[in-house]
Formats: C-alpha cells, structure tokens, sequence
C-alpha cells in the first residue's frame, strides 16, 4: 500500500510529530505509515484523513490504484 501522507501533510504545513499528536500516535507510527510499512486501523487512517482534510481513498493507495492517481 502507497500512502499520499506526506503530500498533504505539506500542504497543511505540518511536521510528523504534529500529525501524530493530532491522532493520539507516536511519531514513528507516522513514519511507518507514510513509508508503507504499516497498515493502519479503520479508526486510524479515518483519523489521519479527517486530520489532513481528505478521504481515506485520497490518502491511502492500493497497488491497482497506483496506476490511476499518476495519470491525473
């Protein structure tokens, strides 16, 4: 799974650690999850879409989806 957190983390000027005190995580959980190497809750990644003003299908890729979001 790709993740587009970083992108919009950017877009609303906030570091890691911002993001994960906003969602009630460590720090390092942000890292994995923009790394792919974390697949989050349900709860979680509703948390972190909410928090960065998108949906969960605009933050979190699949890889069939991959293809999709580059040709936009």
């Amino acid at each position: 799974m790709k993740t587009r957190m970083k992108e919009y983390r950017a877009r609303r000027d906030m570091t890691q650690a911002d993001l994960a005190d906003a969602v009630g995580v460590r720090r390092e959980t942000i890292v994995f999850l923009e790394g792919g190497r974390y697949n989050p809750s349900l709860k979680l990644a509703h948390a972190v879409a909410r928090e960065l003003g998108t949906t969960i299908d605009n933050l979190f890729l699949f890889e069939d989806d991959i293809d999709v979001v580059l040709e936009e």
